[in-house]
């Protein structure tokens, strides 16, 4: 069973001032209005916030559904947008995994691997039992994912009342509030890189390619810092 303190004490994160629940919470307002805008109904719009819970594999397949995009490149774009998310996991199990605790719990867990909920961990881990982490972690990810949900309910219901400069604003607040966190973690070669390449390629493969600018973009850049770095490390 899940230990119910930590369980608790992992919710509860969420309410700290360094939280980047409001900024969550802000964009997904904005998820649920564009959902609506493209034509889905508001279970729709739940259950694709509850199966994706990604900002970016979210706005990624409103885009590719917007240009007409078949049902095979959505899958694939948002597949690989959301790739960005196995380094995260990679990073945080070993931090968690203990033998006292049951293999479901981890594979329960799996599903809360998301930037927000990660940064909530990676800043709180120490503070908890190795044993008992994987129960916090639950905690931070059912948070999370739960403000994800009600945010899309409500900016669902809001979209007649948020024109395209409100919804901009919105999505926009957590990219916004991950750039400063990266840019003041921008201490080696390779985070710099990536950073300042993906910024520069994703408008560039815009033009050629609406569909597929993220990915082309991040997956450049993210190549391109790897390979630098490596080099200067060797």
């Amino acid at each position: 069973m899940i230990k119910k303190k930590f369980f608790i004490r992992g919710y509860k994160s969420i309410l700290k001032p360094d939280s980047p629940a409001i900024a969550l919470a802000c964009c997904f307002i904005a998820i649920g209005a564009l959902l609506k805008n493209i034509g889905f109904n508001i279970q729709e719009s739940v259950f694709s916030t509850m199966l994706i819970y990604a900002l970016p594999g979210s706005l990624v397949m409103a885009e590719s559904i917007l240009i007409g995009a078949s049902l095979l490149s959505i899958f694939i774009a948002v597949w690989f947008v959301n790739a960005r998310l196995y380094p995260m996991a990679v990073s945080l199990f070993p931090l968690m995994m203990d033998d006292s605790q049951p293999k479901w719990k981890y594979y329960l867990s799996c599903h809360f691997i998301a930037v927000s909920a990660w940064l909530i961990m990676k800043s709180n881990y120490e503070e908890i039992e190795k044993k008992d982490r994987v129960d916090f972690w639950i905690g931070i990810g059912t948070a999370t994912w739960s403000v994800s949900i009600l945010a899309t309910i409500l900016g669902f219901y809001l979209a007649d009342y948020l024109n395209k400069d409100m919804l901009m604003g919105l999505a926009i607040l957590n990219p916004i509030y991950f750039t400063c966190m990266m840019v003041g973690a921008m201490k080696t070669l390779q985070i710099i890189l990536s950073v300042s390449l993906g910024a520069i390629l994703g408008p560039i493969f815009y033009f050629f390619s609406p569909e597929w600018s993220i990915l082309f973009g991040g997956l450049t850049a993210g190549s391109i810092a790897y390979l630098i770095g490596e080099k200067n490390v060797n």
